[in-house]
């Protein structure tokens, strides 16, 4: 067997168990590699190739960047929370080693999560037009520049045409993406089981527009508007996309494979909501 490990850099204690954890698999007769440090290196270019679990060690942008790391290949991901927040992972630092097991074991739950599909078009400063993909398991999201012009875009789904949007931005999660910047702008939170997409409006310029969610088939569309051309950015999952040109279409869908994230049980989601976002309401 061949396990990942994903820690979170920036946390001594995090990168210490992760340590630890390579050399207790090897005692297990199980191969284990890290993955380096981002700030050392640019590009998540590991293959998943042979891989049977991803271990994240850190917060939630630790586990995205894990999820980053398997795309579509739906090699399991098993979250230890070491963040301030850990809405996205399973299992707290004193439980690693008995977790680790489980998962190895096949004695975890497994939450499908639903992947974004996302193509851009853009302008590069030489004046010719390039398309990008990236792979998304929280969100798309369109926002305007440093220079805080706000931004005109066409909102379209599978070709229907919903409103030319003036604001700040423009949000295309998952549902596991709900609890995120679409929730911050105003969204709903979704059940991972839902595998549509939520579409949220960024401070838009008028009380009209509303967040609204698709079906699994829907392809979204946004369309930047010519006659303003403001600076726009696109961003995966908060990583940017096409730094430096200028951002003319973009199209998300639902990926071709899912994430699949181990959790102790079914009711994980929901015990997860009520305590970080209602306190633990009723305990």
């Amino acid at each position: 067997m061949k396990v990942l490990l994903v820690p979170n850099y920036t946390r001594p204690d995090a990168l210490e168990d992760a340590k630890r954890l390579a050399r207790w698999l090897g005692d297990q007769g199980v191969e284990a590699d890290t993955l380096p440090d981002k700030r050392l290196e640019q590009m998540d270019d590991y293959d998943p190739a042979g891989l049977d679990l991803v271990v994240s060690l850190g917060g939630d942008g630790t586990l995205l960047r894990a999820a980053n790391v398997v795309g579509y290949t739906e090699v399991p991901i098993v979250g230890v929370s070491y963040g301030h927040l850990g809405f996205l992972t399973s299992a707290e630092p004193v439980d690693l080693y008995a977790v680790v097991e489980s998962a190895l074991a096949g004695r975890m739950h497994v939450s499908h999560r639903s992947t974004l599909d996302i193509e851009a078009t853009f302008l590069t400063p030489e004046g010719s037009c390039v398309t990008r993909h990236a792979f998304a398991l929280n969100e798309m999201s369109i926002s305007r520049g440093g220079r805080g012009d706000i931004i005109e875009f066409d909102v379209w789904v599978t070709g229907n045409h919903i409103d030319k949007l003036r604001g700040d931005g423009f949000v295309v999660s998952t549902a596991t993406g709900s609890t995120g910047y679409a929730l911050a702008a105003g969204g709903p939170i979704v059940t991972p089981e839902f595998s549509g997409m939520v579409c949220v409006p960024v401070a838009p310029h008028t009380i009209m527009a509303r967040a609204f969610l698709t079906s699994p088939a829907d392809v979204v569309e946004v369309s930047m508007s010519p006659e303003r051309p403001a600076e726009r950015c696109i961003f995966a999952d908060g990583q940017p996309v096409g730094e430096g040109d200028t951002l003319l279409h973009a199209s998300c869908r639902r990926g071709p494979g899912d994430v699949l994230m181990l959790d102790k049980s079914a009711r994980s989601f929901y015990a997860s909501v009520s305590r970080v976002f209602y306190g633990e309401a009723g305990k």
